[in-house]
């Protein structure tokens, strides 16, 4: 059968065109010391990517209406994104669009408590349904492991949401050691009850992370920031074996990926005809709590 149509897709990870993008990702560019990273490049990871969808889409007085176009267009229902920022795009879609879009927020473990406080105030004013943290983007960096983080872990179960979390290699060029994935047990081992949700691939710790996944039941893996086609082959055996709840699909629209090159190569990934349906949908409505 292979990928089914009118599916009604969850893409976990979506955004919306930024008219200035080297203010956007100043967060990140910000600790970078490569001269392409802090002139050069628009977008952190651009370097990784042969087209940056961003940039063709900048120029527009209603990002969310190019976002949602998209989604339209390549059969995603819902699309999951940040929210916060008073005025800003994801706040703005979430208002116009509930049935739409789910709402999730940023983590900075910096902050400490306020960073806690900021989270609660988000989950009661918007209902996020997620928390998510760049570990090698944060500034200064702190690992998944390092207990600045564990207020983080802690409220998310309490609140009962999952954390959606930046591991492996970062694209940017900032240090890998906070995301390295061994990092992981120990956060899992220490909150059984954690729902945590892998970001950017893994790489190159990906046999690691499905043993990892295999050992914790509230550890998954989302394909963010990954062309289909890159899909790493033993992820996908995985899934087709013992992990078909714990593999969930997420693209990276308008960042670094394009839906339509996405949804072009996603029919050529071999999953399994019951992963599918998983994949695509179920496993992200269960972890986010809205199946």
């Amino acid at each position: 059968m292979g990928m089914p149509s009118n599916i009604g897709i969850i893409d976990t990870m979506i955004g919306f065109p930024h008219r200035d993008m080297k203010d956007t990702y100043a967060f990140i560019t910000r600790q970078t010391k490569d001269k392409e990273s802090q002139e050069d490049f628009k977008f952190p990871a651009e370097y990784m990517f042969k087209q940056v969808p961003e940039k063709e889409v900048s120029d527009t007085d209603d990002p969310v209406a190019i976002t949602l176009q998209e989604m339209d267009h390549w059969g995603i229902e819902r699309g999951m994104i940040g929210v916060g920022d008073e005025g800003g795009s994801g706040t703005d879609a979430l208002k116009r669009y509930p049935d739409r879009f789910i709402p999730s927020t940023g983590f900075d473990p910096n902050a400490g408590m306020d960073a806690v406080r900021k989270l609660v105030h988000e989950f009661e004013t918007y209902g996020v349904r997620a928390v998510s943290c760049f570990p090698s983007g944060t500034f200064p960096q702190v690992a998944i492991n390092d207990k600045k983080m564990y207020p983080l872990y802690a409220k998310a179960c309490e609140l009962g949401i999952p954390v959606f979390c930046c591991a492996g290699v970062p694209g940017p060029r900032l240090k890998m050691e906070p995301q390295r994935v061994e990092l992981i047990d120990e956060v899992m081992y220490d909150f059984p009850e954690l729902t945590f949700v892998t970001r950017h691939g893994c790489e190159p710790w990906t046999d690691l992370a499905w043993k990892l996944m295999l050992k914790w039941p509230g550890l998954h893996y989302s394909t963010s920031a990954f062309a289909p086609k890159y899909y790493p082959k033993n992820i996908i055996d995985y899934a087709n074996t013992r992990g078909a709840d714990k593999v969930i699909y997420a693209g990276y629209f308008p960042m670094g990926l394009s839906l339509e090159r996405i949804m072009t190569e996603m029919p050529n990934v071999p999953f399994k005809d019951d992963v599918w349906p998983k994949f695509l949908r179920e496993n992200a409505l269960r972890v986010l709590g809205l199946s």
